[in-house]
């Protein structure tokens, strides 16, 4: 018996019957021949590690565009404490948690330059409309490994596209990775803000605050805690804990997300994205061969979609520059 098979036959006895058993995974589109390590889930999870799109992540944006201190969260940051959080649920809950690390690290490989900035740049300009988590789902199936794709397990596919609001994941790892990350970005959203000088803990309605906590880590402890307690056949908190996560959630838009201090810099990024998509529509040619071939088996819009979205902040202002801000002339001597 290979390690592998140990492995799937450890969690057949030790997982719950409502956990996404490896062992009845639904496969891949291409079928491979088995590790004989590794499980497929775990396998999932060292591709998208291993995957040029998640080394990306370090230099795009969470809330705060191009924070001066080090402290503030990236969209890797943010990646990382999702799983953490999802884990933790999973284990409890006695459910996959291969499967729930691997939807958690892929989650966000779609997302734009200047986080939902970016996001909603492509979406005004984009013919068929731009949605970070349905770019996550075309980035694993296909741009990674130079347009060849990672070729995923159908569940953790499943789950990266039901990550955010919409359609619920199949399985419930896939639920958990949803209630994780909004978990992760309110509250370290909340640290980035107090960090940022826009917000207090006081200013937290005390209402909230006694529900759910006075700090961040007491708060993520509160949600955390009442998934496990609560969820059975689904995953779901008490009813007084869900309606203060909806609550807290509507209070970051009113006070943080939609803050002259996240937004003030917003319009600029929005700019840059959308000229940048406009150029290189125009000049598909100027793309690097990945994006040249979607332009030509696709169109010139939807390979300048895929190449601007897997920008990073850095790269998108120094295309931008290098495409439209006029050098400097060099003086030369007589």
């Amino acid at each position: 018996m290979s390690i592998r098979e140990e492995t799937l036959k450890i969690e057949d006895i030790t997982l719950s019957p409502l956990a996404a058993h490896c062992s009845q995974t639904k496969g891949r589109a291409v079928p491979e021949e088995e590790c004989s390590i590794r499980t497929a889930y775990q396998r999932d999870r060292d591709r998208i590690i291993h995957s040029s799109s998640f080394r990306r992540l370090k230099h795009k944006t969470q809330v705060f565009l191009s924070p001066a201190g080090d402290h503030y969260r990236t969209r890797l940051t943010h990646t990382f404490e999702v799983s953490q959080i999802a884990r933790t649920i999973a284990r409890a809950l006695r459910l996959n948690e291969d499967l729930t690390e691997a939807i958690a690290l892929a989650h966000d490989l779609g997302h734009t330059p200047f986080g939902h900035a970016g996001e909603r740049a492509l979406n005004e300009v984009f013919f068929e409309g731009f949605k970070h988590y349905e770019q996550s789902l075309r980035v694993v199936d296909v741009l990674e490994k130079d347009g060849e794709g990672l070729n995923l397990t159908y569940e953790v596919r499943d789950g990266i596209l039901c990550h955010t609001t919409g359609k619920a994941a199949e399985t419930l790892e896939g639920r958990i990775v949803k209630f994780a990350d909004r978990i992760a970005y309110i509250n370290h959203d909340i640290d980035d803000a107090i960090r940022a000088g826009i917000l207090t803990e006081e200013d937290i309605p005390i209402h909230l605050r006694d529900v759910l906590g006075k700090n961040k880590t007491i708060r993520i402890n509160t949600m955390v805690t009442s998934i496990i307690e609560n969820s059975e056949r689904d995953i779901k908190m008490a009813p007084e804990i869900y309606e203060a996560y909806v609550e807290i959630h509507k209070f970051m838009f009113e006070n943080v997300y939609n803050n002259p201090v996240c937004k003030g810099e917003e319009g600029k990024a929005i700019a840059i994205v959308q000229e940048l998509y406009k150029y290189y529509v125009e000049h598909p040619d100027e793309m690097p061969k990945l994006y040249r071939e979607v332009a030509e088996k696709e169109s010139p819009k939807r390979g300048a979609c895929d190449y601007i979205s897997g920008m990073s902040d850095d790269f998108a202002l120094a295309t931008y520059s290098r495409l439209f801000i006029p050098k400097c002339w060099v003086e030369r001597g007589n």
